[in-house]
């Protein structure tokens, strides 16, 4: 039997049904054992389906044999499969990781719940990122949020709950825009099809409920995807949650969020509102020049360090939408590509971070002095990890960096003041990450650690991501032919 047209929704299928399974597994071990070849099969259907659409291809799918815009549709094209590539990557890398770190942070009885919601929190963004269906996004998106809470609270970190409560409060305000937005659409068009959305609102003869929903739903998005300054939630919640969590949500939870605002706008919006794509451009330009360099200089002076890389997080989420906001084939290509790229350096600075925290109770960056000194190995994956969120030449961050340079030459009288601000946004980078390994390996010790490594299983995961930030700065081509297919997608649908 031939299980490859079926594979968009068995993406999200397979973790959702095997999530409450995992409830039944009572031993630590088989629990985790469980959660990680479900995270791995998840992955490989990724992958599967991103060979495809790299060439062009796509996945359509009607649940049930219910044909759109009657049933629930599932499509996957290049910008999906770009998004199903991070979430599964990153789900799986910190899978394989996590029980180290898992075993120190959550107690055993606790675990089959914990990896219950992980299965639940990725089946959830899964299903973001393959629905066709404005309101099943919704769904989908509560159900990977309301996972996320249960994550980001579940571990020994007691400042995590007032965490979670902000984030709560903030996702539930962004979910809310979002519903409101996506209800006027479906008043003045009666379908919730994005496609259908798309073909029928150039019928609405009033049009002013579509400029309100566009309104609502952009920016209802943009607080689910950080956007500054619209990220207030996002530093504790990476902070005071289990670092395996970080790990995941870092590498892919706000990319899904900003995957759903670019579609609506592209998709949906600029196909059919006079001028929307200025507006777009306008709205969000300033917000991501401002998180760009408000965030960086936060960083800079930023002494925790799981806080400093949220910071950063803010900062790079400014690069993706600046790249968005050019509305070009460079500019798009450049967003798409720096999601996949930041996810790989921030995985990858968080895997090492876990590492540290083997060690090192205390993550504030005095208390890290001469780490490196006792986890040479480590520090080491860190620094390499850190030099690609840079963007120094060689890594995988130098390429979108770069595209995203390139695009900015494009914008006219303003190119230069653009290509200025993401220079000197990268100074910044390289002065906060600078301070990092100036800590790790030049200060002396203020914590009498004896040597040793993070665990095994751990430190090869954190290598492995580190190595693929050096092997995507060389050989960039599947990342980029997944996102330049994607940004072709998007700029068919602009006016």
């Amino acid at each position: 039997m031939d299980l490859t047209p079926h594979l968009p929704a068995l993406q999200v299928i397979v973790p959702m049904l095997c999530a409450p399974l995992i409830l039944l597994l009572k031993p630590r071990g088989l629990a985790w054992a469980g959660a990680t070849a479900v995270s791995l099969l998840t992955f490989a259907i990724a992958l599967n389906m991103a060979l495809v659409t790299a060439d062009g291809g796509f996945f359509s799918y009607e649940m049930g044999g219910w044909e759109a815009p009657y049933g629930i549709a599932l499509y996957v094209g290049a910008f999906s499969s770009l998004i199903l590539l991070i979430v599964t990557g990153a789900g799986a890398a910190a899978m394989i990781a996590a029980r180290p770190s898992i075993d120190r942070q959550i107690e055993a009885e606790r675990q089959p719940l914990f990896y219950s919601a992980w299965l639940l929190a990725l089946a959830g963004l899964a299903g973001i990122a393959v629905s066709a269906d404005a309101f099943n996004i919704f769904v989908f998106m509560e159900i990977s949020s309301l996972a996320s809470y249960v994550l980001i609270a579940g571990g020994p970190d007691r400042r995590a709950l007032p965490a979670v409560f902000k984030y709560l409060i903030m996702g539930t305000i962004g979910a809310t825009f979002y519903l409101i937005g996506v209800g006027l659409v479906y008043m003045m068009t009666g379908t919730l099809n994005l496609a259908d959305m798309e073909a029928r609102i150039g019928e609405v003869t009033d049009i002013n409920p579509i400029l309100v929903a566009a309104g609502f739903i952009t920016i209802g998005l943009a607080l689910k995807a950080a956007v500054f300054p619209l990220h207030v939630w996002l530093p504790n919640a990476y902070a005071h949650a289990p670092h395996m969590i970080t790990v995941f949500l870092a590498a892919c939870a706000t990319k899904v969020a900003i995957y759903v605002l670019i579609r609506f706008d592209f998709f949906v919006f600029q196909s059919n509102l006079e001028n929307h794509d200025l507006q777009f451009s306008l709205f969000l330009m300033p917000l991501a020049l401002m998180g760009i360099l408000v965030a960086s200089a936060v960083a800079m002076f930023e002494g925790h360090i799981k806080r400093l890389l949220a910071m950063s997080s803010v900062a790079q989420i400014g690069y993706i939408m600046l790249g968005a906001s050019f509305i070009s084939q460079a500019g798009l290509t450049a967003s798409a590509a720096h999601m996949f790229n930041h996810a790989l350096a921030k995985g990858g600075l968080v895997l090492a971070i876990a590492g540290l925290a083997c060690h090192y109770r205390d993550l504030r960056l005095d208390q890290l002095a001469g780490a490196a000194r006792n986890m040479p190995w480590t520090a080491a994956a860190l620094v390499v990890c850190g030099f690609s969120l840079v963007g120094v030449p060689g890594t995988a961050g130098f390429i979108s960096k770069w595209l995203l340079i390139d695009a900015a030459m494009d914008q006219g009288r303003f190119a230069w003041i653009l290509v200025a601000i993401i220079i000197i946004s990268s100074l910044m980078a390289l002065a906060y990450v600078w301070r990092i390994v100036e800590t790790l390996y030049f200060k002396p010790a203020v914590v009498d650690a004896a040597p040793a490594e993070a665990p095994l299983q751990l430190l090869l995961v954190t290598w492995l991501v580190a190595l693929a930030n050096i092997v995507f700065g060389f050989f960039p081509q599947f990342p980029l032919a997944l996102s330049s297919a994607a940004a072709d997608l998007l700029l068919r649908y602009t006016l």
